[in-house]
């Protein structure tokens, strides 16, 4: 199955204020964002993408915008809704260090898979469509471009903790213990018996070894030889 790099957006004007953004219009990446997309999209400048989709929010088309710009081909690009940000309704605008005092601020962080935002949605319905989005978009990418493909997914912090916390076969309530940083890569191939985790909130590197990574299959006992290198097994 294809290689999908889950880009999280550059920092924005809220992530700097302590802000909780959620889905509020207008939230645009800062100058520091602005920096760490272009960075990002230097980093897989190397790796022909097959697919570019993004969360229909700004700071995530302005990320998936400097990713297309520096591919030397044309990638499809699409938006899709399965990968934006969590809907945290009244939560949505306010000051971190104020809902660190709610109650529910610790069910959030001790078991997620409990966590229903007031007038929002439950982590859980994110997790569920995010990870539903993912897999489709993958499996449409190997249809259409075959097994060795590359494609970007542009979402946001949670949805890709908890898409990650999924391929990683662990619960919900463990997503907590997974980092993803703004501008950060992290890479998952769907293979035929599981998915493998490949990478996980990279913000430094050239990832164009990614053309010559060998397609998912068998776990090689012992770790295998590496991008590029033939395991005898496969």
């Amino acid at each position: 199955m294809p290689t999908v790099l889950l880009v999280r957006h550059g920092r924005t004007t809220a992530n700097a204020s302590g802000l909780l953004a959620g889905r509020a219009d207008g939230v645009a990446l800062d100058a520091v964002g602005r920096d760490q997309a272009a960075r990002a999209a230097e980093r897989v400048a190397g790796v022909p993408l097959a697919r570019v989709v993004t969360s229909p929010l700004e700071r995530c088309r302005q990320t998936a915008r400097a990713v297309l710009d520096h591919q030397a081909d044309d990638p499809e690009s699409l938006t899709e809704h399965g990968i934006t940000e969590c809907d945290y309704g009244q939560w949505q605008g306010r000051a971190l260090k104020d809902l660190a005092q709610e109650p529910l601020w610790s069910v959030v962080q001790a078991q997620p898979s409990a966590a229903v935002f007031p007038g929002g949605e439950s982590l859980a319905a994110m997790q569920a469509r995010g990870v539903e989005a993912v897999r489709r978009h993958d499996a449409e990418v190997a249809a259409r471009h075959g097994a060795d493909a590359v494609w970007a997914a542009v979402s946001h912090g949670d949805v890709i903790k908890s898409v990650l916390a999924d391929a990683l076969g662990v619960h919900l309530d463990l997503f907590q213990r997974i980092v993803v940083g703004p501008a950060s890569i992290s890479v998952v191939r769907y293979g035929p018996h599981r998915p493998e985790v490949v990478a996980v909130n990279t913000d430094a590197g050239d990832l164009s070894w990614l053309r010559s990574a060998a397609p998912a299959g068998d776990a090689p006992v012992g770790g295998g030889a590496g991008p590029g290198q033939a395991d005898a097994a496969r």
